[in-house]
C-alpha cells in the first residue's frame, strides 16, 4: 500500500492509501459517524469515519483517538462534497502509534506567556505551522537569489574576539586560557575577508545581541544573512537588495498561498510592494517627520514609531539613504560629496514592519579606517587582521544584512517577532 503525504492527496483520488501523522481535532456526528481532522507536516485533511463502512473493530479504534494522538490512517481520498478545491479521506482503518495525554493547549484563549512556556507544543498549531513554512521559503529564497547572482556561501565564526556593531551589546564567554570571546553580532567583518578570495559571499546563521529591550521587534538570538561584494559600490548595493526582496515577495506568494490564507495575510499589499522602491535621504525623511509633528533632529536615529511613519503613505519599501556619520558604524565609507554623511542605507518595509535591511559601502582606505578604529577606542590588535584587508589589494566593496525574523514578519503579516522563530530567546525568557 502506498504511503503518501497530504500535499499529494489529489494525485491519489479513489485509490486506497496510507498516511501518517497526528489528530488535530475530532468530533462526534452520531453514534455511527465521526469526523477526524488529521495533519501531517504537509497539511491538514478531514477524515470521515463511518461505522458501517469501517466495521465495528476499526470504528472502535477511532473512538479511542485523542487530540495529538499519532497514527496511521488507511482509506480512500475523495473530492470534498461541498468545496471544489478541497478533499476528504474516507477511513477504512487506523493504527494508533502513540496515544496523547490530555493536551494542555485547548480551544480557549491562552495568554502569550502560557503559549511561550508550551512553545514545544504550540509549534504544532496551524498558525505556527504556517509561519514556519513561510520561514522556510524566505530562507531558501534568499539563498537561491544569491546563489544565482554570483555569491558564494561563506561561513563566519560564531565565537569572535571583537565586536562588529559596538561593544555594549556583546555576550561575553570565557575562552580557555585566552581570556574572553564574544558571541557574534554579525559575520560582516569576516565576509570582507571572504570577498578578497571569492568576489561575492554571504553567510546565514544565528547572531546575538545582549540588548535589554522588550519590544515586539527584539530578540537576543536571531538569524541574520550578511552579504558582501567586491567592486560593488553604494548604488549597485541598493539595487541588489531591491532585486532580492522583490524576488522573495514573488517566491512567498507563489509558494505559500495556503499559509498566507491561514494567517489572513493581505496578499494584495505584498504584490503592491513588488514595484520600484523609493529612495529618500535621511535629511528628507527627517523633514517629512517634522512636517508630521515629530520632534526629531537631523542627527537622530529612528525608533519603531518613526519607522512606521516613514512608510505609512507608501506601498513599497523605502531606502533611507545618506545617514549622518556619527550615528553609523566606523566601517562605513563617507560620502565624497559630503563627508559628514555615509554611503549607507536602511530599508524600511511598508505596513508598519520597520527596518529589514541595513547596508553600506565599506571604507577601503587603510589609514582612514585605522583612524576611525582609534577614535572609537577599540584595541588595534583586535582589528589588525581587518586592517590587513586594506593593505593587500584593497578594492571598493559593499554589503548588507537582512534580519530574517523581521523579514518573515513582513511576509507573513505576523506582528510579534517571537512568533516567527521556533524557540524565541528574549531577555526574560530562555525556556524551553
Amino acid at each position: 500500500m502506498k504511503i503518501i503525504e497530504i500535499k499529494d492527496i489529489e494525485k491519489q483520488l479513489g485509490k486506497e492509501v496510507k498516511l501518517r501523522g497526528w489528530v488535530r481535532n475530532y468530533r462526534k456526528a452520531s453514534s455511527k459517524l465521526r469526523f477526524v481532522i488529521f495533519r501531517d507536516g504537509s497539511g491538514e485533511l478531514q477524515c470521515v469515519a463511518s461505522k458501517p463502512d469501517m466495521g465495528e473493530e476499526a470504528f472502535e479504534k477511532v473512538k479511542q483517538l485523542t487530540v495529538e494522538t499519532s497514527l496511521e490512517i488507511i482509506g480512500v481520498p475523495q473530492k470534498h462534497p461541498k468545496f471544489e478545491d478541497k478533499f476528504e479521506f474516507h477511513l477504512k482503518d487506523v493504527n494508533i502509534i502513540g496515544t496523547a495525554d490530555e493536551y494542555p493547549i485547548g480551544k480557549k484563549e491562552h495568554g502569550p506567556d502560557f503559549l511561550l512556556s508550551q512553545r514545544h507544543l504550540w509549534l504544532r498549531s496551524r498558525r505556527q505551522n504556517a509561519v514556519l513554512k513561510i520561514r522556510h521559503t524566505v530562507y531558501f529564497a534568499i539563498c537561491e537569489y544569491l546563489n544565482n547572482n554570483g555569491f558564494y556561501r561563506f561561513d563566519s565564526p560564531i565565537l569572535t574576539p571583537n565586536a562588529s556593531e559596538g561593544t555594549t551589546t556583546l555576550f561575553e564567554v570565557p575562552y580557555f586560557d585566552l581570556g574572553s570571546a564574544f558571541l557574534s553580532q554579525s559575520g560582516q567583518l569576516y565576509l570582507e575577508a571572504g570577498i578578497m578570495s571569492l568576489g561575492r559571499v554571504y553567510d546565514f546563521g544565528p547572531v546575538f545581541r545582549a540588548e535589554k529591550s522588550k519590544t515586539r521587534k527584539h530578540l537576543t538570538e536571531f538569524w541574520m544573512m550578511d552579504a558582501e561584494a567586491a567592486f560593488v559600490e553604494h548604488e549597485e548595493n541598493m539595487q541588489i537588495q531591491e532585486e532580492l526582496i522583490r524576488f522573495i515577495i514573488r517566491t512567498v506568494i507563489r509558494s505559500n498561498k495556503v499559509e498566507l490564507e491561514i494567517l489572513e495575510r493581505d496578499i494584495k499589499q505584498l504584490k503592491k510592494a513588488d514595484a520600484p522602491f523609493t529612495i529618500m535621504t535621511h535629511r528628507q525623511v527627517i523633514d517629512m517627520l517634522k512636517a508630521k509633528g515629530v520632534k526629531i533632529g537631523y542627527e537622530d536615529d529612528f525608533g519603531a514609531a518613526e519607522e512606521e511613519m516613514i512608510t505609512e503613505d507608501s506601498q513599497v519599501p523605502i531606502f533611507v539613504d545618506r545617514w549622518p556619520k556619527d550615528i553609523k558604524s566606523f566601517y562605513m565609507k563617507r560620502d565624497p560629496k559630503d563627508p559628514e554623511l555615509v554611503l549607507g542605507a536602511d530599508l524600511i518595509a511598508p505596513e508598519g514592519f520597520g527596518e529589514i535591511i541595513g547596508g553600506s559601502q565599506r571604507e577601503d582606505d587603510h589609514d582612514i579606517l585605522l583612524g576611525r578604529i582609534t577614535k572609537e577606542g577599540y584595541d588595534i590588535k583586535d582589528y589588525q587582521w581587518f586592517l590587513d584587508l586594506r593593505k593587500y589589494g584593497s578594492v571598493p566593496h559593499s554589503g548588507f544584512g537582512i534580519g530574517l525574523e523581521r523579514l518573515i514578519q513582513w511576509m507573513s503579516g505576523v506582528r510579534h517577532i517571537r512568533e516567527v522563530i521556533p524557540f524565541p530567546r528574549m531577555i526574560n525568557r530562555i525556556y524551553p
